[in-house]
């Protein structure tokens, strides 16, 4: 729905005769209308809805026409299950390539937050097509892409199909000049340990805290001090937001009370005026100052919010504990604090999240503690989560490790394994090892915990880590700045080999000869299962500080709320 109503709003809609719009969910449609139309995502419980309105209408004797359109595209499993229901012959279908949402000038999403559980969780590939097919739709308006990057298994198979809808349509853009000039895919399990840290920008909070959908936020009462709700959308469209979003929040305060001053200032000036000068203020100048100022008092209202909010949780506290786990001190310290949090019932969700972040960078819990965290969450949470901890396991968020199984006994095993890979014996140890995270070895080699003397400067940055409070650089900023500086993995093997390989890149970079050529700096950071607004603002300081500018596609927008959420559903 979210997504629709960023193109075609329900007035729109009206306008071209929609009677009436309903949600898909498990309740009966009454609607006189003799034509039913289903603008639905390709799935077997969604054709099942169908069919179930189709043999009902059947039932009753009643006449109607119904049309499904799939959204991106139409999968042949659909079609066997109208079969199997018995009304293939009673519908008529469409599709409708409705692959990438602009939700500002460079953030493109697919609006597919599925593709996450579908992919890493279940294995089901259905989506690959899919990306590989919007990366071509921008490849044939903006490439072509000469210089391509990737890593993951997914990055991988999205790349090989990619290439191969490029090979069947040479020729379309052989003679244009490119405008990007680097693509870099980047699969969401190759840095789980980002998406679960607590986001400090102000975008990544007002995100954790309101949940942003698709580029817009509702502010409630609480936000906008009066009995109404607000839905604000949030780009470079708002002056405000666009000078605070990629900010760290301790100072966005500061900024927001200048902002307040000037605005004053600018309305002070029509005191001294006369009649000509306050004609020209009013047509002019008074509305966009009007427009600032709401927004103004919006995001001081949304920093009072979450400041309330984030005080009630002790957020210095958890952030703290966060830290010691990136940097792997005190953790037993750490493992209390979150024995106490599941104790306090805070949040299923929090209570989940800080122990896969323990996990994702102890590289696995040892038995003892494993088994006392799990139980003890179930006590708390009830038993129905026996499930997600079998989900958290698969996907190699919360993992146990195997007795007498240290980081270098991991290490020695992968290398054996990767050298196994090439005579092509791909064991089961394999497929379990590659769910291991081998965080702290990686995070030594990219060092991605800054050593700062003194304390970090959060108001002039140094760098991507400000994210993170100058804790820890995200890991997938980090890859992709370091590929990009050596034009290549050349110098990367051991990273690459701790992050369990599938590492593509071009055979030959091609360079234009003008340096001064603008697309040499434009890169496409493509990321597969999702992307969090604090790798969004990291890259876009990567960008003012190296000259390049960053175009993030991504299959959605995530968080750490919305990876436990993937992980709390039973499968459907």
């Amino acid at each position: 729905m979210s997504p629709l109503d960023r193109i075609a709003n329900v007035s729109v809609l009206k306008q071209h005769e929609v009677d009436k719009l309903y949600k898909v969910e498990n309740k009966p449609i009454v609607s006189t209308s003799d034509q039913l139309c289903f603008l639905v995502r390709p799935r077997i419980k969604n054709m099942k809805y169908v069919a179930d309105i189709v043999n009902a209408d059947k039932a009753m004797g009643r006449s109607r026409k119904y049309k499904i359109i799939f959204s991106p595209q139409k999968f042949y499993i659909c079609e066997l299950v109208l079969e199997e229901e018995g009304i293939y012959g009673d519908v008529s279908c469409d599709e409708w390539a409705f692959y990438l949402l602009p939700l500002d000038e460079d953030l493109l999403s697919m609006e597919l937050p599925e593709f996450f559980r579908d992919y890493f969780l279940e294995g089901d590939q259905r989506w690959i097509s899919t990306v590989a097919r919007a990366l071509q739709l921008l490849n044939s308006l903006f490439g072509p892409f000469a210089n391509t990057y990737g890593i993951g298994r997914c990055a991988k198979m999205v790349y090989e199909v990619w290439r191969e809808l490029v090979e069947e349509s040479e020729g379309d853009s052989q003679a244009r000049r490119p405008e990007i000039s680097h693509v870099f895919l980047m699969d969401r399990d190759v840095d789980y340990v980002t998406a679960l840290c607590s986001q400090v920008v102000y975008e990544g909070l007002v995100d954790d805290t309101f949940r942003i959908k698709c580029g817009s936020v509702d502010f409630g009462p609480d936000v906008t001090s009066s009995d109404r709700s607000f839905k604000v959308l949030l780009n470079a469209q708002d002056k405000v937001f666009s000078e605070i979003r990629n900010e760290h929040f301790s100072n966005v305060f500061g900024f927001l009370s200048q902002k307040a001053r000037n605005l004053q200032t600018q309305y002070d000036r029509r005191r001294g005026m006369d009649i000509k000068q306050m004609k020209n203020f009013v047509s002019q100048e008074l509305k966009g100052l009007k427009q600032e100022h709401r927004l103004l008092s919006l995001h001081i209202g949304a920093c009072e919010s979450i400041m309330k909010k984030k005080t009630k949780q002790d957020f210095q506290e958890l952030l703290k504990t966060e830290h010691s786990l990136l940097e792997g001190f005190d953790i037993r310290e750490s493992t209390s604090y979150i024995e106490e949090h599941i104790d306090r019932q805070v949040s299923p969700s929090e209570s989940l999240r800080l122990m896969c972040l323990l996990s994702v960078t102890e590289n696995g819990l040892i038995p003892k503690d494993y088994r006392s965290l799990k139980t003890q969450y179930l006590q708390s949470y009830g038993p129905e989560h026996l499930l997600t901890f079998h989900n958290l396991k698969r996907i190699g968020l919360l993992t146990e490790q195997a007795p007498g199984e240290t980081l270098t006994a991991v290490e020695s095993k992968v290398s054996k394994l990767v050298t196994d890979r090439a005579a092509g014996k791909l064991t089961d140890a394999f497929n379990s090892l590659a769910r291991k995270s081998n965080f702290r070895g990686i995070s030594k080699k990219l060092g991605l915990i800054p050593r700062v003397d003194g304390e970090y400067n959060l108001k002039v940055p140094r760098d991507m880590a400000y994210v993170f409070s100058g804790a820890y650089v995200p890991l997938s900023c980090k890859i992709i700045e370091q590929v990009l500086e050596r034009k290549g993995w050349l110098g990367l093997e051991e990273v690459v080999r701790l992050l369990n390989g599938n590492e593509f890149a071009p055979t030959e970079p091609v360079m234009e000869e003008n340096p001064a050529w603008e697309a040499q700096r434009v890169i496409l950071a493509v990321f597969l299962g999702g992307c969090t607004f604090s790798e969004i603002s990291a890259l876009r300081f990567l960008g003012k500080e190296k000259g390049y500018k960053f175009i993030f596609l991504t299959t959605a927008i995530t968080s750490s709320a919305r990876l436990m959420d993937a992980m709390l559903e039973a499968k459907v």
